[in-house]
């Protein structure tokens, strides 16, 4: 499996844009806007990759000049539960420390925060509610 960046508006990236369609937003009934998709312009956008076949991907989005955001975390689901999304947060979070971050934060699903919490995660704050489904808010320190 390859760990890489994801160059903005590149047939990569096309990939990333349909793994998050299929397993993120189809499932509830959404799609995305021009204007979320162009916001990414500038965030970084990780991959997890088995030759030509993107398997896991995620977006970090700079919050401030110590934290960042981890989005749009997603998984094939025929590879769900085989440690690729562990791997890829581990990817997410070296190259986040790399560029000095010292936080990573994120809203997860509710039905995801085992996930992050075997991850080192904590929840910080009450559940909310983002797409329609229930979310926690939920950092790490990374540095």
């Amino acid at each position: 499996m390859a760990l890489k960046e994801i160059e903005y508006d590149s047939q990569e990236y096309e990939l990333m844009i349909q793994l998050r369609l299929d397993v993120l937003r189809k499932p509830l009934g959404l799609s995305f806007t021009l204007d979320e998709l162009n916001s990414e312009k500038n965030d970084i956008l990780l991959g997890a990759f088995e030759e030509d076949i993107l398997l896991a991907c995620c977006v970090l989005s700079p919050s401030d000049k110590s934290t960042i955001k981890l989005r749009q975390m997603a998984v094939q689901n025929n590879v769900q539960g085989k440690g690729i999304g562990g791997t890829l947060l581990r990817f997410a979070e070296n190259i986040a420390r790399d560029r000095g971050f010292s936080y990573m934060h994120m809203h997860a699903r509710d039905a995801a925060t085992g996930f992050y919490e075997k991850h080192g995660y904590e929840t910080e704050g009450d559940l909310f509610y983002e797409v329609t489904i229930p979310h926690y808010k939920m950092v790490k320190k990374i540095k």
